[in-house]
């Protein structure tokens, strides 16, 4: 089966290449099968890794950024692969 965890976090103001850097450089204890980091209006990043797992494996994930970074807490999903899709 696989599965996407995804990773969205909003800079704060005028931080939004710094958080970037920051995502950019964190390494997971294990690597995914694929990971893709993107950008989008507001300052926001999204990383999405891919996982050969069960839906409730227990799965490395990248951490929280330092408070002065993010406006706030970041926003985690899973989701699993759907045939056909």
């Amino acid at each position: 089966m696989t599965i996407a965890l995804m990773w969205e976090a909003r800079a704060a103001e005028g931080r939004a290449e710094e958080l970037l850097a920051w995502v950019s450089g964190q390494r997971l204890a294990e690597p995914p099968l694929r990971r893709e980091t993107f950008r989008a209006p507001e300052d926001r990043v999204l990383v999405i890794t891919w996982w050969d797992a069960d839906y409730d494996a227990v799965l490395p994930e990248l951490p929280e950024p330092d408070g002065e970074l993010v406006t706030r807490a970041v926003h985690r999903w899973r989701f699993e692969s759907v045939a056909g899709g």
